[in-house]
Order: structure tokens, then C-alpha cells, then sequence
């Protein structure tokens, strides 16, 4: 029977994100994909600031900036004519949130293109995915889960991680519902598809005729020739994603001819709906994704919330699997993760009704576990950064600490007090004088680039360390 440490069913972001997380930790895992190739469509292209910070701390930001580009600024168009521009970001309120991040707004990369650029990261750092792998059902124990397949013999892994999307075959075998409502029961067209006689600086917008169809949108992907286009309908409806059926849409409802359409790359249809997933974990199995939580995609969350969720199981499974860390430490997974989602489904769901502006609410630069169990301050309340906060950035000499954070290690900041020596397996420490946004103190920043445990005592400090089971 073929063995790994590790079992990501799912090759979309969220499952090669976490490949690439425990590959450079060198944990042994295998991502499986269903299909028998990456995911073919733009769907998720927005990248929150957030998410940009966890994909450099990944090293795939060169290729994510080449990739992609800036959101153009939306054009209103009635009866063939520009109307006026149409302002979907709040940039005065994201540029004031984005505070000490290099990332002030989101940038676009279809998401085919990240996921190409998360798959040669993982097979450069020596990763594996198995193509054409459909999981079928599985049994677990106390040491470990067995995965049986459609084809080919069963595998074992200590531990499977459920990326396999909003249906997710393995949370279904788990038995683990799904709470949520519907968003909008319209039905959604989206494709990629190359089209002539629209220029490449505007996100088109089609405003509803009155005829009973709904709005279309027609957005240039960044770094391709391609535009997205997204076109409403009503209830009921049956949706056509053929050549003819788009070219129809589009000549429809706009000044666009029908052969200006020219190809469709991909296409698929959806309706709008929020749930989450009533739990995150059973045993050995964890939901990480669209498999615990699926989005509207209006204001961009569902890609990002899941790569977080990635971002924030690998250290842990990095820590049980090869720094010897106590496996209660798993538990912390669902803790930390399933507020967050549900707050974001709060937000993806406002986007979409018009009572949420893409702007800090989105970002995600303000979302942290200050309730965590893992989160330990023993400072006066009102000192920031909290422990449970996204970590800031800053420059301390001729360090910048998110370099300094970088890697799969943990960081010890001293500042304005000598560092104690840590029971870490892999700690790296920035010593140095009192700092601004952190003053002066002790911070361990997590793996995650959250600060876990903030205060004077090095006494205190080995006691969380010592509490947590870290090495």
C-alpha cells in the first residue's frame, strides 16, 4: 500500500498551497486531483493583501506580481455609449488599512494562472500530485486514515486534508453537513473568453435592460488576452455555455456583435449561496476550502479565506509531523479557522447585497485569533500589537522583519531586552532596541506571521512554549 505523512485531496489553491507549506517544511505528502489536469478557469482572480503576504512568504510572489495586474476601473455602458465609471474599490479606506503591508489593494491573476504558478513551486521544492486520483471512500484509526480510489490500490496517510471543493466527496464520506442559505437564487454564467471591439482599461458593466434579463460584466484577466465574462439570470433559467449561447448573451446585452465573441475557453454556471461546514475536523481528517466553506464570489473571499486556511493548518501538521509537537496542538485548526470563515462568509455575502463596500472589510490584513488558545499576552491591555494579531512589518537596522519572518520557522523579536534562549527546534531571533508599532518586550511570532505569546518574562515565554508541546 503506497504510504505518505500526508494526503491533500484537491490540486485548487488551497490543496497546492498546503503542498507547498509542508514540502518546504519537509513533510511527506501527495496532493490527489480527480481530474487530469489543473483547474482549466479564471473563477477566483482576486488576491486580497493578505493573501499576497502569504504567497511571498511562500516564494511565489515574482511569479504572482508577473502574472497579473491591478483591477481596472469599472465603465457603465447604456445603449452602446460610455455612462460613466463605476469605482468598485474603496481606495481611500484600503490605502489607510493596508497600514505597514507592501500590499495596499487587490491584484488580479486568474486562477488558473495561480494555481500553474503554486504546482511548479511544489514540484521545485520536490512535492507531489497525483493526477486522475478520485477518492472514493475512507476508514480511519487511531494511527492513521486509508483512502480508497477509483482506480489503483488504497493509500495511507497519518493524516488526509479535504481541499476537493464545495461538493467535497470527502467531507460527504465524513458525514459532516453544511449550514447556509442561498445568496441570490439568479443563476450566474462565467467564462473565459476572447472577444474583439472592448478595450483592456475598463471592467465593462452592462447594467439589467428591464427586459427581465440581468446584469453582464466583462472583465480583462490580467496577464492574458482573455476577458471573464459574468452574465445574470433569472431564476429558473437554463443556461446555455456553448459558443452560439455566449455570443447570444453578449450581442444581447451590449453593442457587441455576436461574432466579436471569438472563442470560449472555459465556461460554467453557478448560483450564489454562503455554508459552512459544521465541523472542520474529524480524527485525522481535516476540511480546508471550498470543502468548509463556500462564498459568493463578490468581494473576493473564497480563494483567499482557503489559501489561509492552508497557510494556517501547514505549520501545524509541520510541527506535529516533524518538530515532535504535541498533536492536541491539531485542534487549534478549527478553533482558529471556522470564526474566521463564518465572518467572511458575512462579508462575501454583504459584497454581493450591496451592504458591504470592497474596501478594509476585504483586505483581510485586520483578521487575527486574539481568542486562541494559542494567543498568550501577558501586557497591560491596552498594548498592540495583540497576541493573536497579524504580526506587522517594520523596519528594524538593516532588517525587515517580514524577511526576517519569512521561512517556515518561528521568530523571536527582542526588543529593548536580551533574547532567552528557546526549546524551539527552529527559532530565529531579531534582537535589537524598543520598535515601533511592537515598543519594547518580547514577541514570538508564529510560523503564520501571527504573534503567538507577547510580553517581558522569559519565564512566562518557556511556559507557553513548554504549554503548547513546541520543539
Amino acid at each position: 500500500m503506497r504510504t505518505a505523512d500526508v494526503v491533500i485531496v484537491g490540486a485548487g489553491p488551497t490543496g497546492l498551497a498546503l503542498g507547498v507549506d509542508l514540502a518546504r517544511r519537509g513533510v511527506d505528502a501527495l496532493v490527489l486531483e480527480k481530474a487530469d489536469a489543473l483547474f482549466p478557469g479564471s473563477r477566483g482572480k482576486g488576491l486580497q493583501p493578505r493573501t499576497m503576504e502569504v504567497l511571498e512568504d511562500l516564494g511565489v510572489l515574482d511569479a504572482i506580481l508577473a502574472a497579473g495586474g491591478p483591477y481596472p476601473v469599472g465603465m457603465i455602458w447604456q445603449d452602446g455609449e460610455r455612462a460613466g465609471e463605476h469605482v468598485m474599490l474603496d481606495r481611500d479606506e484600503i490605502k489607510n488599512a493596508a497600514g505597514d503591508s507592501a500590499f495596499t489593494e487587490p491584484w488580479m491573476v486568474p486562477q488558473w494562472r495561480t494555481q500553474e504558478i503554486l504546482f511548479e513551486r511544489l514540484v521545485e521544492l520536490g512535492g507531489r500530485v497525483g493526477f486522475g486520483q478520485e477518492v472514493t471512500g475512507l476508514d480511519q484509526d487511531d494511527t492513521g486514515v486509508t483512502l480508497h480510489l477509483a482506480s489503483g490500490p488504497d493509500l495511507r496517510a497519518r493524516y488526509v486534508v479535504a481541499a476537493d471543493g464545495g461538493r467535497s466527496a470527502v467531507r460527504r464520506a465524513l458525514g459532516i453537513g453544511m449550514t447556509g442559505e442561498t445568496v441570490d437564487p439568479n443563476p450566474v454564467l462565467v467564462s473565459d473568453v476572447r472577444i474583439t471591439g472592448l478595450d483592456r482599461d475598463n471592467w465593462h458593466v452592462f447594467p439589467p435592460s428591464g427586459d427581465g434579463a440581468g446584469y453582464m460584466a466583462i472583465c480583462p484577466l490580467a496577464g492574458t488576452e482573455d476577458f471573464q465574462l459574468v452574465a445574470q439570470f433569472p431564476e429558473g433559467s437554463v443556461l446555455d455555455t456553448s459558443l452560439d449561447g455566449i455570443r447570444k448573451v453578449a450581442a444581447a446585452r451590449s453593442h457587441l456583435a455576436p461574432e466579436d465573441v471569438t472563442e470560449v475557453r472555459w465556461a460554467s454556471e453557478f448560483r450564489p449561496r454562503a455554508a459552512l461546514a459544521d465541523r472542520f475536523r474529524s480524527g485525522r481528517v481535516f476540511l480546508a476550502g471550498d470543502a468548509a466553506h463556500v462564498h459568493s464570489p463578490a468581494g473576493g473571499q473564497g480563494l483567499n479565506t482557503s489559501v489561509q486556511d492552508a497557510y494556517n493548518l501547514g505549520w501545524k501538521l509541520g510541527a506535529v509531523l516533524s518538530d515532535g509537537a504535541d498533536p492536541a496542538l491539531l485542534a487549534t485548526y478549527e478553533e482558529e479557522r471556522r470564526p474566521i470563515a463564518a465572518q467572511m462568509l458575512g462579508v462575501s455575502t454583504g459584497v454581493h447585497r450591496g451592504e458591504v463596500r470592497r474596501g478594509a472589510a476585504t483586505m483581510q490584513l485586520g483578521l487575527g485569533y486574539r481568542e486562541s488558545t494559542l494567543s498568550e499576552d501577558t501586557r497591560p491591555a491596552a498594548a498592540t500589537p495583540r497576541a493573536g494579531d497579524r504580526a506587522p512589518d517594520a523596519q528594524e537596522a538593516d532588517v525587515r522583519l517580514f524577511d526576517a519572518f519569512r521561512g517556515p520557522h518561528w521568530t523571536l523579536l527582542a526588543l529593548g531586552t536580551e533574547a532567552p534562549a528557546l526549546d524551539l527546534r527552529s527559532v530565529h531571533v531579531v534582537q535589537g532596541p524598543p520598535q515601533q508599532p511592537y515598543g519594547q518586550g518580547l514577541f514570538l511570532v508564529r510560523p503564520d506571521g501571527y504573534v503567538g505569546w507577547a510580553g517581558e518574562s522569559d519565564g512566562a515565554l518557556r511556559s507557553y512554549v513548554t504549554r503548547l508541546g513546541l520543539r
